[in-house]
């Protein structure tokens, strides 16, 4: 018996796309496919998206090698976070990649690489993130002269920044400075910028500039606490599913599981679920986190082990051993379990281990 499986959907992933593109319709975009596809299979994503996405965006220099000996040759790859030595440098050159420059330092190994073709820089500036690249304007035009000046770098050079709160309704105002803060800024560029990230692709339309890089929402998960992704016009791409493993009939009273965290209020059944945080399901999940058995919505019951998951079925239950359990995807969101668990969704589909089986359909 296979035990947990994340089933990935090409279809949905395609959909959204779709849904994507209608937003932005002067927009190039950007599909970002770090952490693994944010657990959804880099190299099945990539190649799902070859022929539907002008571009792709990740964090590593190693991911975007991995894309490049599987079949993505011709399509930029940016690098989000820069790069992190002087030998890199040579790879991105060599492989055509697009990196960001943050700081002073990623500018002064440029400019002394001995590079055998130029290469593709976007600037990152610190619009509000406080993470990468700087916000005082005097540094960034400093910046940008030194990249316009050196023979390692293709003119004209791109700008690029990221939201910090365009997915959180109550910093209106403060989204509003970023994104004004960003467009004076653009002024002095006459390369391409980017700076939509999900939320602002949903709504900041006044974000959108000539490349977007949706994330979260190209895998049919909302960035937003106050709309679901079905409300977005999403579909999930990825549902996780397990089976039950075992059941067992409890009296009222009795205990579960590690601490004794669940006492059952009554005479139920419970099942094991062959899943657990060895597999990426969170052990943070508290009694009551809803799973999906034979089409109907059950708790959980106790700790979440390391390989196994207790639910409670209830007294007059027929399911069996064997049986499929959804633990988030279509038809169970994995955003309310994220939410249940105080972490957010990104940090759920990431979180799926090696030892998962995976299938593409």
């Amino acid at each position: 018996m296979q035990c947990v499986t994340a089933f990935i959907n090409k279809q949905a992933l395609i959909d959204n796309i779709k849904v994507i593109k209608a937003k932005v319709p002067n927009s190039k975009i950007i599909a970002v496919v770090k952490a693994n596809a944010y657990g959804h299979g880099l190299i099945a994503v990539a190649d799902a998206l070859k022929e539907r996405v002008d571009a792709y965006a990740v964090s590593r220099i190693s991911e975007a090698m991995e894309l490049r000996r599987h079949g993505i040759e011709k399509q930029p790859i940016v690098l989000l976070e820069g790069f992190y030595n002087d030998e890199d440098l040579a790879y991105i050159s060599k492989f055509n990649l697009f990196t960001a420059v943050h700081d002073v330092e990623q500018v002064e190994a440029i400019e002394r690489a001995k590079l055998s073709k130029p290469i593709h820089a976007w600037l990152k500036i610190d619009v509000g993130m406080h993470r990468l690249g700087s916000h005082d304007k005097a540094e960034i035009f400093r910046l940008k002269e030194r990249l316009e000046k050196s023979e390692n770098v293709i003119k004209p050079i791109g700008l690029i920044s990221h939201l910090s709160v365009a997915d959180t309704p109550s910093h209106v105002e403060y989204n509003k400075e970023q994104i004004a803060f960003f467009n004076e800024i653009a002024k002095d560029f006459d390369g391409d910028k980017c700076l939509a990230n999900s939320a602002g692709i949903c709504r900041w339309p006044e974000s959108h500039t000539q490349w977007v890089r949706p994330g979260i929402i190209m895998y049919g998960i909302s960035p937003f606490d106050d709309a679901d992704a079905k409300s977005l016009g999403l579909k999930p791409v990825m549902t996780l599913k397990s089976r039950i493993l075992a059941i067992h009939k409890i009296k009222k009273g009795d205990k579960v599981g590690y601490g004794a965290y669940y006492v059952a209020d009554k005479d139920t059944t419970i099942g094991i679920v062959a899943t657990g945080y060895g597999d990426g399901y969170p052990r943070s999940a508290p009694n009551g986190t809803p799973v999906l058995v034979n089409g109907r919505i059950v708790p959980t019951a106790g700790h979440v082990c390391m390989d196994m998951l207790f639910v409670d079925l209830g007294e007059n239950a027929t399911d069996k051993v064997g049986d499929e359990v959804v633990l988030w995807g279509d038809g169970l969101p994995v955003e309310k379990i994220a939410s249940l668990c105080n972490t957010i969704p990104y940090e759920l589909t990431c979180h799926i281990m090696p030892r998962v089986n995976v299938e593409f359909s």
